[in-house]
């Protein structure tokens, strides 16, 4: 015959209050056991089905595996969203940030292009113009006769440099601006041209391979290098001050007597100066630096560097025609 403490015990207690198998703290006389450990939900997900257990004594023990959403006792409930260093509230802004960037670079070399073929344009009209009046001895011949065009063709360019420099409407307004740098690039060929009639054609091709060699080296040494010209605007304008008054001493002393190495002196000094513009303005153009021109104002760009070079190439001219003579 069973004892009371041996007997079954009742189906409520064994599903309430149910006894551990092999259980140490388990006393020989029936004492109540302890609850077992809580599983809590993870939050933002849904409970677990609770478990059916058929026999008694049966939970799931630490470090064991648990229902879905559950959590082993003594491991984190919550699981990280996203990687280390982006917040979930920031990757918007994140996505906005690397499409705007995107979005300038996109843009700045389209306007690099869109300069850079304009400048081609106006080159490819100067020495064309330039070789006309070279090779073509009756062409030659009729701009030195008449001098005054070459000073029409001054009016007209200065008059017109003026309104694309000081004026932003003229300069933005498509097509107005491509006709006022057509007038300027057709005014300062014609000017280059009349000069270079003077020379001799070996001094003329000379000066045109030196600009060449000049103007490449310039601009992949611009977009090669971290020295940042546009903070030396300062410097340059200084540059261009002394430029000037050097010349208009050079010119009244030559008026007098023409001294050679005065002469070349005043035209390598220019060269350099002008160099050094055309770097200035190149990083301008290509920005990444303290200052960098508007992805607006490409007719200012392509005049910019197109003064420039034409400048280095009027003062090389000078010191190679004074070589060959």
């Amino acid at each position: 015959m069973t004892s009371k403490i041996d007997s079954p015990p009742p189906y409520e207690d064994a599903v309430h209050h149910p006894k551990h198998v092999n259980d140490p703290s388990q006393s020989q006389h029936g004492s109540p056991l302890p609850p077992p450990p809580s599983y809590s939900p993870s939050p933002g997900m849904f409970p677990g089905p609770p478990g059916y257990f058929g026999r008694e004594g049966v939970y799931p023990q630490a470090g064991m595996w648990a229902a879905p959403g559950f959590s082993p006792s003594g491991m984190p409930t919550t699981i990280p969203t996203l990687s280390a260093g982006l917040h979930a509230s920031n990757s918007g802004d994140m996505e906005d940030f690397l499409s705007a960037q995107w979005e300038s670079t996109s843009i700045r070399h389209a306007f690099i292009r869109k300069v850079y073929l304009i400048l081609t344009a106006q080159l490819a009209v100067t020495f064309s113009v330039v070789a006309v009046f070279t090779f073509v001895d009756p062409v030659r011949l009729f701009v030195i006769r008449y001098p005054g065009i070459y000073w029409a063709s001054f009016v007209v360019y200065f008059l017109v440099y003026c309104i694309l420099i000081c004026c932003k409407e003229p300069r933005r307004r498509f097509p107005w601006n491509l006709v006022l740098l057509g007038i300027f690039t057709l005014a300062l060929s014609y000017m280059c041209g009349t000069i270079s009639s003077y020379y001799e054609t070996k001094a003329v091709f000379l000066a045109m391979g030196i600009t060449a060699l000049v103007c490449v080296a310039v601009t992949i040494f611009c977009f090669q290098t971290k020295v940042d010209f546009t903070s030396c605007g300062g410097l340059l304008c200084i540059a261009g001050i002394l430029l000037m008054i050097i010349g208009i001493v050079t010119a009244i002393v030559l008026s007098f007597q023409y001294v050679p190495w005065l002469h070349m002196l005043y035209a390598a000094i220019g060269a350099i100066v002008y160099t050094l513009f055309l770097a200035y303005n190149t990083q301008l153009l290509i920005g990444n630096r303290e200052l960098a021109i508007s992805p607006e104002e490409y007719i200012y760009g392509a005049l910019s560097l197109y003064v420039d070079i034409v400048h280095i190439f009027l003062f090389i001219l000078q010191i190679s025609g004074a070589v060959t003579e």
